[in-house]
């Protein structure tokens, strides 16, 4: 397996890399915590280390040191597509590297022959409740998945520590192969008669994944690579990130893992809000019965701000200027659909309300994140987000798929490199009252 032997050339070197730097400079101190800090969420302190990605506050996210635009450019495409294959970022994240079309094909492959989701996953999803949350049923697929770790089973057997990262990595590649058919199971579910989703072996992951999803449009499959790649990976410290991480770090395999980043990724301040921004847009859309004059989107903008709402999409923890991935998202939508009224909604919307927070003076940062306007492409072509049960949050299901690659990635490296259990220290307000004090 390409991976592997990748993989396998490279960890000796990192395990000495990180061994000398440990024993030349563990007591450097690269960092202070302020109380502010203890009480805002552990905002901006420096205590997870990842090579995988890091996320600049003016340039934005790059993955193994490549920017957004230059992974659209560099990584490689299928002959007559326009976006890179979501194998070639893989490739990149495990390896460092950014591959020939070769490579990228050969971690195609690798998914194409893992496609198996065993029958009592699909069993436990028709078992739910068709009402139930995207990202509920989701998180529970996943961990149903979980009676087919490798890691779980060697681990049991008895194995070396240093040989932890191989049934990582098989691990990885079973989940990241099948959780796009899964996603698509629990939209047939949800949207359509609930049939089970047929992949193709012979297609890449993105095209595959359009496939399932019954869009006829061959451009979709070039917005589910792109959707696949932007949305992979965003540093250590991001909530899905974190979780998977931590429970991956009591030597949990990847499907216990990720099932726990997915539920942070389902939250409101973090992967739901792609269905907020979505929902604002309509919102605006029907309120004012089609595109609203830029005037009426300014005051519409107001409004929402006076009820002491806020506008999804626009503002970001790190960043401080509009987000690459937006951008990315926004250049598809004007070379594809340019006059699709949502999607001109949203550009409109790029266009005004910035303005109107630096007006209103609260924001630290009034650009868009990549939320803004995903749900506008996705529902283009015909993808929706809510059904007629009630139920939201495909789209987040989606966001899933995609963030699997980067944290799978990420956990492999942990097991190579065997970092440790996760075990911050806590302290009381008392504690805290005192050390102000001093």
């Amino acid at each position: 397996m390409i991976l592997e032997e990748k993989l396998e050339a490279q960890i000796p070197v990192w395990r000495e890399r990180v061994k000398n730097l440990l024993a030349s400079s563990e007591s450097v101190v690269i960092d202070q915590v302020t109380i502010g800090q203890v009480y805002s969420g552990m905002r901006d302190i420096k205590s997870l280390v990842t090579d995988i990605s890091y996320v600049d506050p003016v340039e934005g996210i790059r993955l193994r040191g490549y920017s957004i635009a230059e992974l659209l450019t560099r990584l490689p495409c299928l002959p007559g597509t326009n976006i890179p294959l979501v194998g070639g970022l893989y490739y990149l994240l495990l390896i460092g590297e950014i591959p020939t079309l070769e490579q990228a094909q050969a971690v195609e492959q690798e998914w194409g022959a893992r496609y198996n989701v065993p029958e009592h996953v699909f069993n436990v999803l028709r078992q739910m409740p068709v009402s139930s949350p995207a990202m509920t049923m989701f998180s529970q697929a996943i961990l149903a998945m979980q009676t087919e770790s490798v890691f779980s089973r060697r681990y049991g057997e008895g194995m070396h520590k240093a040989d932890y990262w191989r049934p990582m990595l098989e691990d990885s590649l079973n989940m990241t192969a099948n959780l796009p058919i899964i996603a698509a199971f629990i939209y047939n579910l949800k949207h359509k008669e609930g049939k089970l989703p047929t992949p193709d072996r012979s297609l890449d992951l993105g095209a595959n994944f359009a496939q399932m999803m019954e869009v006829s449009d061959p451009e979709y499959a070039d917005l589910c690579r792109l959707y696949f790649i932007i949305h992979s990976d965003h540093e250590s410290g991001n909530a899905s990130a974190h979780a998977t991480h931590l429970v991956g770090s009591t030597l949990s395999d990847i499907y216990y893992a990720v099932s726990g980043g997915m539920n942070a990724l389902a939250g409101p301040l973090h992967g739901r809000a792609n269905q907020e921004s979505l929902g604002w847009l309509l919102d605006v859309y029907q309120q004012h019965n089609g595109v609203p004059s830029p005037e009426e989107l300014r005051k519409f903008a107001w409004e929402t701000l006076d009820a002491g709402q806020v506008i999804p999409g626009y503002g970001h923890a790190v960043l401080r200027k509009t987000d690459p991935r937006f951008t990315a998202q926004l250049e598809f939508g004007r070379a594809h659909f340019p006059e699709d009224p949502i999607f001109k909604l949203a550009s409109m919307v790029y266009d005004i309300v910035p303005q109107v927070l630096v007006e209103q003076g609260k924001a630290k940062n009034p650009w868009p994140n990549v939320d803004a306007i995903s749900g506008s492409l996705q529902q283009h072509y015909g993808v929706k987000d809510c059904d007629a049960h009630g139920g939201c949050g495909f789209y987040t299901v989606m966001f899933g798929v995609s963030r699997a690659l980067g944290v799978t990635a990420n956990a492999v490296w942990a097991r190579a490199l065997s970092q440790p259990l996760e075990r911050p220290k806590s302290l009381t307000t008392a504690m805290l009252e005192a050390a102000a004090k001093k």
